[in-house]
């Protein structure tokens, strides 16, 4: 067995990895979001008025390159559900879990059906991707009456 194929595909494989994280869109080192008038614990009733927080960053549309409007993205609100790993690496899916705010919205009304839920945000990128170094919330919980 030659060395030299084996070499060629683990530069191949290298340079792969090097070339996805390339077009990652960074975050700016020390932002964050978080729920403006949400706490872990709260008791809400339903329908919910969330306000987004956002520092170290700003807000810009979906669809609006990064490279534009650098130090951008716009909101994702996960209900429910987690996005880690991986996962973090690909376009945020778009359902009732997964709600996307791409107008740059920075407060929404959401119905939640009684009882316990999880809330997170999520910053995503001009294609829906998480940044490079994630901007995302602690997960709280919320008890709906």
């Amino acid at each position: 067995m030659s060395i030299k194929p084996i070499a060629l595909a683990l530069v191949a494989l290298l340079g792969s990895h090097a070339a996805s994280r390339a077009q990652e869109t960074p975050s700016t080192p020390g932002a964050r979001v978080y729920f403006i008038n949400l706490k872990d614990g709260d008791t809400v009733t339903s329908p919910l008025n969330v306000k987004f927080g956002l520092a170290g960053m700003g807000i810009a549309p979906a669809g609006v390159q990064g490279d534009l409007v650098a130090g951008t993205g716009h909101h994702h609100l996960l209900i429910d559900t987690a996005l880690e790993g991986e996962a973090l690496k690909e376009p945020i899916p778009a359902d009732e879990k997964h709600v996307h705010f791409g107008k740059g919205q920075t407060e929404a009304t959401i119905t939640l059906p009684p009882g316990r839920h999880t809330l997170q945000l999520l910053l995503g990128d001009w294609t829906h991707i998480p940044h490079h170094k994630p901007v995302m919330s602690e997960r709280i919980s919320v008890t709906v009456k």
